[in-house]
């Protein structure tokens, strides 16, 4: 709280409105597969392809959002693409009547939901560019107190669709908050400093997307990353269920990732002050952790060695949240929708087939295949880290070279 009241009031409500949006989100996310399976009878597999659709449109929704930034405007982009967000889940009722309509609405979410996160990151670091870094930070770990409120109410509802209608709401509420605030800021005021710099002259997404040097190895990085932390869902989850533990175990796991995010801030902070300064040293120490907590997982095959492999990767996930974010408002400037879209649909990737992947390795024999790729993921993610380092360390900002 002290913290917080170095902050002007604009924050401290921009932060609510996070927190109030991230928990309607998480009120359903836990919900979709068992909502395939029990409501709607059908398979797993089934449960799977309502997943596969709805992750394939937010890769769609990332790239498409970060393009239209500047096109369309950041007042109708963000509350454009909330307020559709929020259209599709209130026809999730009406939807579920036809198993076709069912998974088009689903992908359309999917979309929408992804639709506003590069346009809202980068207002963020327009906005508040001499506080970027940190305030990335703490909307990140606003979110994550709203997605751990959010789970927790799913279960204590009880009911699918009061909790779909429920994130519908938030979502038009999140909208409205937008449509409001940015008239009373004046969208152009967060572009104000970046104007006086800058020509105004738009470069091409074909130009912007031969400087590989910005985003290229950063999302390849990322992606490797998702794709190991899948070992979670598809290695830890069922080896949990196959040694007849309690299943309240692996919900304990993420109950510790959410206390970790907010408690562990200051151990954080002494990590970046003293080894990882800098946002690329943040994405390859996140890495770092990440292969640390897979190497326990993998030669720790034990309930203790879960838990030390989930306060490992919670670390990496703290340094990588905002470092990514952060680098890409700093050192790309007028361009960031478009990189923040387009690295974070790269990296989503790594989410889509990550499962896959990892299922097919439990299938064939257990955790140990599952740990032995994740920690072969999280290796190339420290090697293509390491290389966006190396390429960025003069920090070249794309427009100015094409400028």
């Amino acid at each position: 709280m002290r913290f917080m009241q170095a902050y002007p009031k604009e924050i401290k409500v921009f932060l609510i409105a996070s927190l109030i949006n991230a928990t309607g989100s998480a009120l359903m996310w836990p919900l979709v597969t068992m909502y395939v399976f029990d409501e709607l009878g059908r398979s797993m597999k089934d449960a799977g392809i309502v997943l596969l659709v709805q992750s394939l449109g937010g890769i769609a929704g990332q790239l498409l959002g970060g393009s239209l930034y500047h096109k369309v405007g950041v007042n109708r982009l963000i509350v454009g693409a909330l307020a559709m967000n929020a259209l599709t889940l209130f026809a999730l009722p009406w939807a579920s009547g036809s198993w076709s309509i069912f998974i088009i609405v689903m992908g359309m979410m999917g979309l929408f939901n992804s639709l506003s996160l590069p346009a809202i990151q980068a207002f963020i670091g327009f906005r508040f560019a001499e506080q970027r870094a940190e305030l990335f930070n703490i909307i990140y770990v606003a979110n994550n107190i709203g997605v751990a409120l959010g789970t927790a109410l799913s279960g204590f509802l009880g009911n699918y669709m009061l909790s779909f209608v429920l994130n519908g709401v938030t979502s038009a509420v999140f909208a409205c908050f937008f449509f409001v605030y940015l008239r009373k800021v004046g969208a152009a005021s967060a572009h104000s400093t970046l104007s006086k710099k800058q020509p105004q002259n738009e470069v091409s997404g074909w130009r912007l997307l031969g400087h590989i040097q910005i985003y290229l190895f950063m999302a390849v990085g990322s992606l490797f990353l998702l794709i190991g932390n899948s070992i979670w869902n598809s290695g830890v989850s069922p080896f949990i269920i196959s040694e007849g533990w309690s299943k309240q175990l692996y919900g304990f796991l993420w109950t510790l990732n959410g206390v970790l995010i907010f408690a562990a801030q200051p151990l954080v902070s002494l990590i970046k002050r003293w080894f990882a300064q800098t946002s690329t040293a943040q994405m390859t120490a996140s890495a770092v952790f990440y292969l640390g907590g897979y190497a326990v997982i993998l030669f720790m095959p034990s309930y203790p060695g879960m838990l030390l492999g989930m306060v490992l990767a919670t670390l990496g996930e703290m340094l990588i949240s905002p470092a990514m974010p952060s680098f890409i408002s700093e050192h790309t400037q007028r361009s960031a929708p478009f990189y923040l879209g387009l690295s974070g649909g790269i990296g989503a990737i790594g989410r889509v087939i990550g499962p896959y992947l990892m299922g097919v390795q439990f299938d064939r024999g257990g955790l140990a295949p599952t740990g032995w790729l994740a920690c072969g993921m999280a290796v190339l993610s420290v090697g293509f880290f390491a290389v966006h380092a190396y390429v960025n360390r003069s920090a070249v900002q794309p427009e100015r070279r094409t400028a």
